[in-house]
């Protein structure tokens, strides 16, 4: 009797998850979802138990089903380096999806990806840049890039860096309404707020006076919600003042379309983190771009 003969149900639960939905596990690996979909059953029925939760709109995974889907991908990616290991090939190849944030992933993330690309040709990145909180596990990501001191929930967090921030308006604003010379006269300004998607408040705007940290929440008629970027384009159009990430706003500055505020009250920051979950075996890919973007 062949031990794994559902090998095959193995991959295709695999893919599922990776891909999101059955429809696109699907499209990937050449079938049609209601193959997958009794492919998994089968699985589930050899197992004896529920490895995913289904629903018209979405799966996902029950805790057998991540405690099986972290060890079939290990198991999965040893055979994969034992396969390029008897070829002689050497190359890297595999798969491995990321969430970024829209922030570093308009403005930091493009010169690393593209690094590691040329390096790793036959790696896919899969990726989603969006200020949505992902759930790494149930969602499939094997990486997000996130904004923020990392919260205590069990997974790995590498700060990839400290990302200084400035108070910038456009010239046409600042001619209009003129320079705020303290903190106290942003309330006379119009200040673009950002509406943060964990708490549904505006996000506050940090500054350091005389050596101590300050915590402003800004009040005003404007309101951004899902892309922080929002507030930017609209301080460029001289709608108002704004803080963001100076490696947003540095070429803008040099070139003139922003002016920065009150910089004898900036030199904070915030850090965007590196989070993937703990597992015992990341594939090589995985590995590979958590190299790259650490560097």
């Amino acid at each position: 009797m062949r031990r794994f003969d559902h090998l095959a149900d193995v991959e295709a639960f695999i893919t599922v998850m990776d891909r999101g939905s059955m429809t696109a596990g699907a499209v990937a690996l050449g079938t049609t979802p209601s193959v997958l979909s009794r492919a998994i059953t089968r699985l589930e029925t050899k197992l004896g138990t529920q490895l995913m939760r289904r629903t018209t709109r979405r799966i996902s995974l029950t805790e057998a089903g991540r405690t099986y889907l972290e060890q079939v991908r290990s198991a999965f990616e040893t055979i994969d380096q034992a396969e390029r290991a008897v070829q002689g090939t050497g190359i890297l190849a595999g798969r491995v999806r990321l969430s970024v944030s829209t922030t570093y992933g308009h403005f930091r993330l493009p010169e690393k990806l593209t690094r590691f690309a040329l390096k790793h040709p036959s790696v896919i990145v899969e990726l989603s840049v969006a200020n949505r909180n992902v759930d790494l596990v149930a969602e499939g990501y094997d990486l997000v890039i996130r904004l923020g001191q990392l919260p205590d929930s069990g997974m790995i967090g590498r700060k990839l860096e400290d990302a200084p921030l400035r108070l910038v308006a456009s010239p046409a604003y600042v001619a209009r309404h003129g320079l705020p010379r303290s903190i106290d006269d942003l309330t006379a300004h119009t200040c673009l707020l950002f509406i943060m998607p964990r708490t549904g408040r505006p996000g506050p705007w940090l500054f350091r006076v005389d050596g101590h940290d300050i915590d402003w929440v800004p009040q005003g008629p404007v309101h951004v919600e899902d892309d922080v970027l929002g507030t930017v384009s609209l301080a460029e159009a001289g709608l108002g003042i704004c803080q963001t990430y100076d490696f947003v706003v540095r070429d803008r500055l040099a070139q003139g379309s922003l002016v920065e505020l009150l910089p004898d009250f900036g030199g904070r920051s915030r850090p965007f983190s590196l989070i993937y979950p703990p597992h015992r075996h990341l594939s090589s890919a995985t590995r590979a771009l958590i190299d790259c973007l650490l560097e």
